[in-house]
């Protein structure tokens, strides 16, 4: 059975709200570059988030887009990582 279009509508609200009121800063929540998201999302399925924040910041100042990265030595990438 689907869910009311007002029910749907109320849950969202609620949903974003307690968003709002209980957000982590988060560094890679401060852009929409996907390329920084991507970095995010794959450190983020291997470790916690409090341990991924300094090796995420870390390697986004080495490795700050794709172009930097593909062209970086694979040692390097992967003593950052």
């Amino acid at each position: 059975m689907p869910i009311q279009t007002t029910k749907r509508n109320r849950i969202r609200k609620n949903l974003l709200g307690w968003f709002v009121e209980r957000q982590r800063d988060l560094p890679w929540r401060r852009n929409t570059d996907p390329y920084s998201i991507l970095v995010s999302e794959i450190m983020l399925q291997q470790t916690q988030v409090e341990t991924v924040i300094p090796y995420y910041l870390r390697f986004m100042e080495a490795f700050p887009d794709f172009e930097t990265l593909a062209s970086a030595e694979e040692e390097k990438v992967l003593g950052l990582w």
